[in-house]
């Protein structure tokens, strides 16, 4: 029960009301009751003996006085020569407005309830205020990030409704602020990308005359290559964050046949993990991003790392993996996630030919969206590892 009414708002309020509706109930039976009661004792009639004296002091006759509701006293008196009478005296006439009962107020019953009922909804009102401040802080926070204020974040208080609430609206607005930084960054920095290439062309273009020189097709026809790839990067970038995008079929992809296929490609050398059974390396998702995510690694390893690429399939605990080692450099510890950042590139890694920064991110998103992860790791024998994890398709049966 204690749980019920910390986690459901409407439980409280529901509470609140009953109990004020309880309370007002029993004060005015209370109030009804004392008064009936006082009532019953002030109407009923008491007997009372009396003695009948002559002028000279001497009793004459004994009796009873009775009080009757509505008429006043009546005595039953009986002489000494046995004669019975009867003498009645009439109510005495109140002065207007009347006084009032000790257990009666100046305002009268329906005025006393009236007052017990607003004491009960004064009581009422500070539980049931403290429960719509949060609505309402909640109300103003969503008021002030649909005006645009991004940063705004609303109070988790409680485990009820409103608090549940709060935690969605902060994680839907962390997730909206992030999107649209990236968005602003990805615009930014894809801008500036796209100024170089185009001003190699022009200037290109300027100097090889009429009979432009084949080292300039060569160049230009570089530059336009590496601004189709861009284009090309930026595009796929953008439809990954749109959760909602159709980017295309799901079916069983043979990370095997995908692996030869992309190492044949750059005379990177493939091994399987000992033990890996081959039938656990299909992975649910979509094959021409797969490739996308595991070219982009060979890329990465051609352009940065030094002689020998090797890459490595394995299977554990329902996940397949493709590792992707080459001999260079590798990367610092405190860089490893922010090389995955969209257009990030290592310090004096800016000028090396190709690439803009996009390639790490794009197989971050893909291995994401398949509903697995990337991580970067130094290789076994130097230079960097960086491995895909992917939730691999139940073997058939």
């Amino acid at each position: 029960m204690l749980n019920l009414y910390s986690r459901h708002l409407y439980v409280r309020i529901w509470l609140a009301v009953v109990g004020g509706v309880v309370i007002l109930t029993l004060m005015a039976n209370w109030i009804v009751r004392e008064a009936a009661q006082a009532e019953r004792e002030r109407l009923a009639p008491v007997p009372r003996n009396v003695v009948v004296l002559d002028a000279q002091d001497t009793p004459i006759g004994t009796g009873k006085a009775l009080r009757v509701p509505g008429q006043g006293l009546e005595f039953d008196v009986t002489l000494s020569d046995g004669k019975a009478l009867t003498l009645r005296v009439a109510p005495r006439d109140r002065p207007p407005g009347g006084g009032f009962a000790p257990w009666r107020t100046p305002f009268g019953l329906g005025w006393m309830i009236a007052l017990v009922g607003i004491a009960v909804a004064l009581g009422v009102y500070p539980i049931v205020r403290r429960l719509t401040q949060r609505l309402e802080a909640l109300q103003r926070g969503v008021q002030r990030w649909g005006e645009g204020d991004l940063s705004v974040r609303v109070t988790e208080e409680g485990q009820d409704e409103v608090a549940d609430l709060s935690k969605r609206f902060n994680a839907s607005a962390e997730r909206i602020e992030q999107l649209v930084r990236s968005h602003k960054s990805l615009l930014a920095n894809a801008s500036h990308e796209l100024r170089s290439p185009l001003t190699r062309i022009r200037m290109g273009l300027e100097l090889m005359g009429e009979r432009p020189s084949p080292k300039a097709r060569e160049e230009i026809s570089r530059n336009i290559g590496e601004l189709d790839q861009l284009i090309d990067e930026i595009l796929l970038a953008s439809r990954l964050d749109a959760s909602e995008a159709d980017l295309g079929t799901i079916e069983a992809v043979d990370l095997t046949g995908l692996a030869a296929e992309e190492c044949s490609q750059v005379n990177a050398e493939l091994d399987l993990v000992e033990g890996t059974d081959t039938a656990r390396l299909t992975v649910p998702g979509v094959s021409r991003l797969l490739r996308r995510a595991i070219r982009n690694l060979l890329e990465n390893a051609r352009r940065y790392g030094a002689g020998e690429i090797r890459v490595e399939l394995g299977s554990a605990n329902g996940f397949a993996t493709v590792r992707v080692t080459d001999r260079g450099p590798g990367v610092p510890p405190a860089l490893r996630e922010r090389i995955f950042e969209p257009f990030y590139r290592l310090p004096g890694a800016s000028e090396r030919n190709g690439g803009v920064g996009l390639g790490l991110a794009l197989v971050k998103s893909i291995a994401e969206r398949h509903g697995g992860s990337v991580r970067c790791e130094d290789g076994p024998g130097g230079g960097a590892s960086f491995v895909i994890r992917l939730p691999a398709s139940a073997p058939a049966n």
